[in-house]
């Protein structure tokens, strides 16, 4: 397999996800957040973890080269979520996206690994625009997507998604 280069932030690591990730992932998938505002993927065990990993997530880091990072807190090495760059069918153009489990969150790490994937895709993979998708009531990705200088620009459908979504945008 190809060696994807990881990332570093003042207190984080983010690394290309791997299957090594299954445990992690399954737990993420599971958590009440991911449930609400992200979706059931049906994800129930460690198997069906590592087939996600490898059939939807390592395609696209090994066609584009970004992809699906999982975050680790650099002080003690701790999985605490994902943050990355999909393109997502249904979505012109490239989307950020992260998940964190519960403990982590109100304590700036979305917005440390966001503002790093934002920052790789202008400065590294030379994306000049990136979109951003949330549930109507995701009021905490809102404010996230506002900090890191996303403009709201309406509202989008992804196929398969009943569901109405925001859509932001950063572009250069």
């Amino acid at each position: 397999m190809m060696k994807y280069k990881s990332y570093e932030t003042e207190r984080l690591i983010l690394k290309p996800t791997t299957k090594d990730d299954a445990a992690f992932i399954l737990q993420l998938m599971n958590t009440e957040a991911w449930l609400k505002y992200i979706g059931d993927r049906n994800i129930a065990t460690i198997e069906q973890a590592a087939v996600y990993i490898e059939k939807r997530m390592l395609p696209q880091l090994q066609k584009l080269g970004y992809g699906n990072f999982t975050v680790f807190r650099k002080s003690d090495g701790v999985k605490m979520g994902t943050a990355g760059l999909y393109d997502r069918e249904g979505l012109e153009g490239i989307d950020i996206g992260f998940a964190f489990m519960p403990e982590f969150g109100r304590k700036g790490y979305a917005f440390e690994a966001a503002n790093k994937i934002k920052q790789l895709a202008l400065e590294e993979f030379k994306l000049s625009k990136i979109n951003a998708i949330t549930t109507q009531d995701n009021f905490a990705s809102q404010k996230l997507l506002k900090k890191l200088e996303f403009d709201l620009q309406g509202s989008t459908k992804i196929p398969g998604d009943k569901e109405e979504l925001l859509l932001y945008v950063f572009e250069l």
